[in-house]
């Protein structure tokens, strides 16, 4: 599994847009995710979605195991005075339970496909406990079909999501869409968009 913690120490962080996921912003709009209640960003990195989610009405718990993504994220959320409605939690997303309530609203953009491959097991059961009857989870991820031999996400197959992910979960909708591009991953690697409901 990739060190996080030196990544982001070391600002080798492809991953990191610093604008809001397109791919939630357009589920948002479509009325596919209720807007506000509760919500929780597993694998958060630097807070961008979280506060992005904020703005929506959501209260949000945002949820990452490096140090210093926590630190940035703290320190945007402070920057943009959101109080009480953003709040972080360190832990790892394989064995953390409990940061005090299940959630309405799930989001993971490429937690998933690399907690997978430390824990799939200690994954499925840290959504299970962040969740309940009713709420829903968007979860972004790597796609085999993608072609390109650039460097990407770990890549899963339709049949894994469905297989990992819908052993938890109902899954109301799967499609193919492209991660925001990165300066250090312009070619916006190709994923599985997840829209999912526990059941």
């Amino acid at each position: 599994m990739r060190d996080f913690e030196r990544m982001y120490q070391s600002c080798e962080t492809p991953w990191d847009t610093g604008v809001p996921s397109t791919e939630l912003g357009l589920r948002l709009a479509a009325g596919e995710i209720p807007p506000g209640g509760s919500a929780v960003d597993l694998g958060c990195g630097t807070g961008t979605n979280v506060l992005y989610l904020a703005q929506w009405g959501f209260d949000v718990v945002g949820l990452d195991y490096s140090p210093r993504a926590m630190q940035l994220a703290q320190e945007k959320a402070n920057l943009n005075k959101l109080g009480r409605a953003v709040r972080f939690a360190l832990g790892d997303a394989t064995t953390l339970r409990n940061v005090g309530e299940p959630f309405d609203f799930a989001f993971d953009r490429g937690c998933y496909h690399s907690a997978r491959e430390e824990s799939l097991h200690g994954y499925l059961n840290t959504v299970e406990a962040f969740t309940k009857p009713g709420s829903v989870f968007l979860c972004l991820t790597g796609n085999t079909n993608e072609k390109r031999k650039s460097e990407g996400p770990p890549q899963l197959t339709e049949r894994q999501i469905r297989t990992e992910l819908g052993s938890v979960f109902e899954i109301v909708n799967l499609r193919e869409f492209q991660f925001d591009p990165t300066p250090q991953m312009p070619n916006r690697p190709l994923g599985w968009s997840v829209l999912m409901r526990r059941p």
